[in-house]
């Protein structure tokens, strides 16, 4: 039988409409990188949070030998944050303006912030996501945080320009169970 263009376009329109009708599938996390409830070293203290970015995994020791433990994306070679940090700022909703560094290493990227001083508002678009706990040393920003993301295929990853990365819905549990002054230490 020969295909007409008539039935070429008929059925090539059905075709669309079908998928069309499929919804696209969510993004789900690894499930090793969900949150989840693990044993840690016992000379780990209560209430501090360690990052270990080779595994890209964060755990906020709850007790003595026990932590929550999220997954993470951390920043890329030669971006990543590493040393002892205090966390003196909680964010919801953050606003966000990329470092004078990172603007220099990517100015297409970050085009909307060249040679001004706009600043993005928080919401679901801002790349720091949901949540954002700032990372201070010796009372002084260090301009590294821990913070949600609107790229969760990130999380895993090393690629980040030296943040570190959690899912939103993670992101908001941790926010949620850390005060301000809480010791970060990132291996």
């Amino acid at each position: 039988m020969m295909t007409t263009r008539r039935r070429f376009l008929a059925s090539s329109t059905a075709a669309l409409a079908c998928c069309a009708a499929i919804p696209a599938r969510a993004f789900e996390v690894d499930p090793i990188f969900r949150p989840q409830t693990v044993r840690i070293q016992k000379t780990m203290e209560p209430g501090q949070i360690l990052v270990l970015p080779r595994a890209h995994f964060l755990y906020y020791v709850t007790e003595p030998g026990v932590a929550r433990r999220y997954g993470v994306g951390v920043g890329r070679a030669g971006l990543e944050f590493t040393g002892e940090a205090l966390i003196q700022v909680k964010k919801e909703w953050p606003t966000w303006r990329p470092t004078n560094e990172m603007i220099e290493r990517d100015p297409q990227a970050y085009e909307k912030f060249v040679d001004n001083d706009f600043v993005q508002p928080g919401g679901p678009e801002n790349p720091l996501g949901a949540r954002a706990l700032y990372l201070f040393q010796n009372g002084r920003d260090t301009f590294f945080r821990i913070h949600g993301t609107t790229a969760p295929r990130s999380i895993g990853q090393s690629v980040s320009n030296g943040c570190i990365r959690m899912l939103n819905e993670h992101v908001i549990d941790l926010y949620e169970r850390v005060p301000i002054g809480t010791n970060v230490v990132v291996m």
